[in-house]
């Protein structure tokens, strides 16, 4: 079984996937760890398409179970319709920007105002890469079950949702 938690940078989709993981003693993968190249400081190179991809399909094949967080939108179909569950979370842009400075502030030592402007315009759409409406048509294109979480609940309240929600319980 593989799930997918994705959603707007700061919506919670790590923190949900690596809690979701550890509940049901499953393999869990950060899409970050893929899509950029290890850097010091992080997330400055990306890493070539074919390369990840490869790279995320062969961690995936490795393990029965999955919990994969991040976006994979322009993937591939190969990957992104290999899914049985995708959670979508949406969360407040407010929200989402103040968890994305602190994160920022702590991991790197500063926010990027640029980052913080690129995510902050996700509702409305930025120029490039995630946005809302983005999310959602990509969403409608998915064959699998999609669950939507909105607003800002615990997380453990959200893994029990999901794991009562789960097509096929392990």
């Amino acid at each position: 079984m593989r799930i997918l938690i994705t959603g707007a940078s700061g919506a919670g989709t790590t923190t949900l996937g690596r809690a979701l993981a550890l509940k049901m003693g499953w393999n869990f993968i950060d899409t970050d760890d893929y899509y950029w190249l290890p850097t010091k400081p992080p997330y400055r190179l990306k890493r070539d398409h074919s390369s990840r991809l490869k790279m995320m399909l062969d961690e995936l094949n490795k393990h029965e179970y999955s919990v994969v967080a991040g976006s994979i939108m322009n993937w591939g179909s190969k990957l992104e319709d290999s899914f049985d569950l995708i959670v979508f979370l949406y969360l407040d842009e407010s929200i989402r920007v103040e968890r994305l400075k602190i994160r920022e502030e702590k991991e790197l030592g500063r926010a990027d105002p640029e980052f913080l402007k690129w995510a902050s315009e996700y509702d409305i759409g930025p120029s490039y890469g995630r946005s809302l409406t983005k999310h959602k048509k990509w969403l409608s294109e998915r064959k699998c079950k999609i669950i939507k979480l909105e607003g800002d609940s615990a997380v453990q309240q959200r893994c029990e949702s999901l794991i009562e929600a789960l097509p096929n319980k392990p």
